[in-house]
């Protein structure tokens, strides 16, 4: 009898890469920014400009000529998905998403409560 893999599928988020968010929640609270990778099976977002931290980097010698690279690099880590919320790009404020399908049967996002389609 062959083993069933135990492997879920990753679940959906409505925040998806290029969209312009806001983080609500957290140490940036307030700054925007466009999402650059989305994490589903983490539930994280990578967001321009937010959460930025220190990382070392090893020294390599890829640099021109064979120079050496490396030292601390400034760089973005993820944030999780409840912390941050879709701006609303006619009226500029943050909204909920929600889903709708039309005639064809496909899935469009749309702004809660207005129900405006992004």
């Amino acid at each position: 009898m062959p083993k069933k893999s135990l492997r879920k599928a990753a679940p959906s988020m409505k925040i998806k890469k290029g969209d312009h968010v806001v983080v609500i929640a957290g140490a940036d609270r307030g700054l925007e920014g466009t999402v650059i990778l989305a994490y589903p099976d983490r539930n994280k977002v990578l967001v321009q400009g937010v959460n930025m931290i220190k990382k070392n980097t090893k020294v390599t010698h890829q640099g021109v000529r064979g120079a050496k690279e490396g030292g601390i690099v400034h760089q973005e880590a993820p944030v999780h998905v409840s912390n941050v919320q879709l701006i609303d790009p006619e009226t500029k404020q943050p909204a909920r998403v929600g889903y709708r399908f039309d005639e064809n049967g496909t899935k469009i996002r749309t702004t809660r409560p207005g129900g405006k389609d992004i």
